[in-house]
């Protein structure tokens, strides 16, 4: 089988905390079936230390090879995303947020379909399997739900978690999909249009979830449910290009 490349995003802001941690767990991750990492921090013009723990973690790992973007001004979360995904060199693509909520040794699970062609795309839910879930916010798990399943009223879908943070794709679908959202609205926007692929194969694993408390650092509120109706709505409905 071909050697493939996992490119892995990583969105960061105000991260300072944490990027060292996160990208220490991704340059010692080993991935299945000798798949390669491609590492892309995209720093959305953060406030704090951020950029210089980056460039301090690069400084000291220059065989990780890991590639920095940053943001002149603060665009949020989704033109992050813009930036990492155009930039991406690798087969498949996983995005991984900067904070510490998610297990990347878990890519291993999500490759696992892709690798064996069956899938275009592996959606993490951390409301299926066995894994470890931290208990937090009950109206923020409510919302999630509620979410997910106005979005797969729309297109059809029975996922469990549209708003995971683990997607990974063929690198070709996710680069293929016009995508427009600069904030929070990348979820439900990236999930309407992928719907509407022809002939796509999603699947869904199970994962393991350790939740930030807003005193962590966590940064989702009620607007960004607000905005995630809005965008589930525009992008099944009027916006389908």
């Amino acid at each position: 089988m071909t050697q493939k490349t996992l490119s892995i995003i990583v969105p960061a802001y105000n991260e300072e905390a944490t990027i060292q941690n996160i990208l220490e767990k991704l340059v010692q991750l080993q991935l299945r079936d000798n798949v390669q990492k491609e590492i892309i921090v995209v720093n959305d013009c953060s406030k704090d230390k951020t950029e210089e723990k980056i460039l301090a973690f690069k400084a000291s790992h220059e065989e990780a090879a890991v590639v920095y973007k940053k943001h002149a001004k603060n665009q949020g979360k989704g033109a992050a995303l813009h930036t990492g995904i155009s930039s991406a060199s690798g087969d498949f693509l996983v995005i991984q947020d900067a904070d510490l909520e998610y297990d990347p040794n878990e890519f291993n699970d999500l490759l696992k379909p892709l690798l064996a062609d069956v899938a275009d795309v592996v959606y993490g839910s951390r409301f299926m399997g066995g894994n470890p879930h931290r208990i937090l916010f009950f109206w923020h798990s409510l919302g999630n739900k509620f979410l997910t399943l106005v979005s797969n009223m729309f297109t059809n879908l029975n996922l469990t978690d549209m708003e995971t943070c683990y997607k990974m794709f063929k690198t070709p679908i996710i680069q293929g999909i016009n995508l427009k959202e600069k904030r929070f609205g990348f979820e439900p926007e990236v999930t309407a249009k992928m719907s509407r692929i022809p002939k796509i194969r999603i699947y869904e694993i199970g994962i393991s979830y350790y939740g930030r408390t807003y005193d962590e650092g966590k940064k989702i509120g009620w607007k960004d449910g607000f905005r995630a109706i809005y965008s589930i709505l525009k992008y099944n409905l009027f916006d389908k290009n």
